[in-house]
């Protein structure tokens, strides 16, 4: 076994300590991120959902990015062949951002100093909610253990974020039959 498959093994590991630790979804994908960045040695790493009405993908998360990248504004679907592809259940490299026709803020990118990016869906089941994006300074062909890396840990986002959802909607339930049978006990 090789050293940075251990690392990618406990990155793994931390990254499913994080979901275990909150159902607050901002929470553990900031972590998350962070995760991906220290493990894959990437400039930065973003997490995109997609809308209720599946138009655009706004920003979960993102580490590495500046404040000035981050506000760029969300990523429309129908701008943006990449994401049109990813949300298809494909895992799409970049060799260079700043050129590439697909990506919608190449212009951005330059500015921002990103050159490669490897964009993987976040998937439930066989539907999209959304992407994980990793970023590199330079031209960077990402190997085949990296992408099963990020493939897994954007499964394990998708697995939290579903979690979490389920267990708001139960708190709401809950909270809605103990004021019910409140109101029916007082009267």
């Amino acid at each position: 076994m090789k050293g940075k498959d251990v690392d990618y093994f406990t990155a793994l590991y931390d990254v499913a300590r994080v979901i275990n630790a909150s159902l607050e979804p901002s929470k553990v994908l900031e972590k998350i991120v962070q995760c991906v960045v220290k493990a894959m040695g990437v400039k930065a790493s973003s997490i995109r959902l997609l809308d209720s009405r599946n138009r655009m993908l706004v920003l979960g998360a993102a580490n590495g990015l500046s404040k000035g990248y981050v506000r760029k504004g969300p990523i429309l679907i129908a701008e943006s062949g990449l994401d049109r592809k990813v949300l298809k259940g494909r895992s799409i490299w970049l060799k260079d951002a700043q050129t590439a026709k697909d990506f919608q803020y190449g212009e951005m990118a330059k500015a921002e100093g990103i050159k490669s990016v490897l964009v993987v869906p976040l998937m439930l089941e066989k539907k999209a909610i959304g992407v994980l994006r990793v970023y590199a300074e330079r031209i960077r062909k990402f190997r085949d253990d990296e992408l099963k890396f990020l493939k897994a840990v954007a499964n394990l986002s998708a697995i939290a974020l579903d979690n979490a959802g389920m267990h708001k909607t139960l708190q709401t339930r809950c909270d809605l039959m103990a004021a019910h049978k409140y109101r029916i006990d007082d009267n």
